[in-house]
């Protein structure tokens, strides 16, 4: 007896993970992903935000000097503080978009949040069929 299955292996943040082909259902759920990454720098950005608006600190160049980092990354982070609840809590639960990565979402994201889920979601596409 020979058994055939169609997939194939995708490197997914260094690991090898089998993906079905797109017009197959799915036999099991997707289990979360954690990103570790992605969470540690959302929460980080929301820190830093508190500390800003608390007035711990007053500039963000301050700040950058305490935390003993580049100026600009922290400008770059502290907008992850603008996405979604909904990104930010697919993110938190692992469940955000296959294929979505901490460098796509320091690039300039919209401000709408149903104009990020989008994009975000077609950028999650076109890592995935890499």
């Amino acid at each position: 007896m020979v058994v055939s299955i169609s997939i194939s292996l995708r490197r997914s943040g260094g690991r090898k993970r089998v993906v079905t082909p797109a017009n197959v259902e799915a036999w099991a759920p997707a289990e979360p992903q954690v990103d570790n990454t992605l969470i540690k720098a959302v929460v980080r950005a929301h820190r830093w935000r508190n500390m800003l608006e608390s007035n711990l600190f007053g500039s963000v160049r301050d700040l950058a000097k305490a935390e003993k980092i580049n100026e600009s990354y922290l400008c770059r982070i502290l907008r992850l503080t603008l996405l979604s609840p909904a990104i930010t809590e697919a993110i938190l639960n692992g469940l955000q978009p296959g294929g979505l990565e901490l460098a796509q979402l320091l690039k300039a994201i919209p401000a709408d949040w149903d104009e990020q889920q989008v994009l975000i979601s077609s950028t999650a596409r076109k890592a995935e069929s890499r």
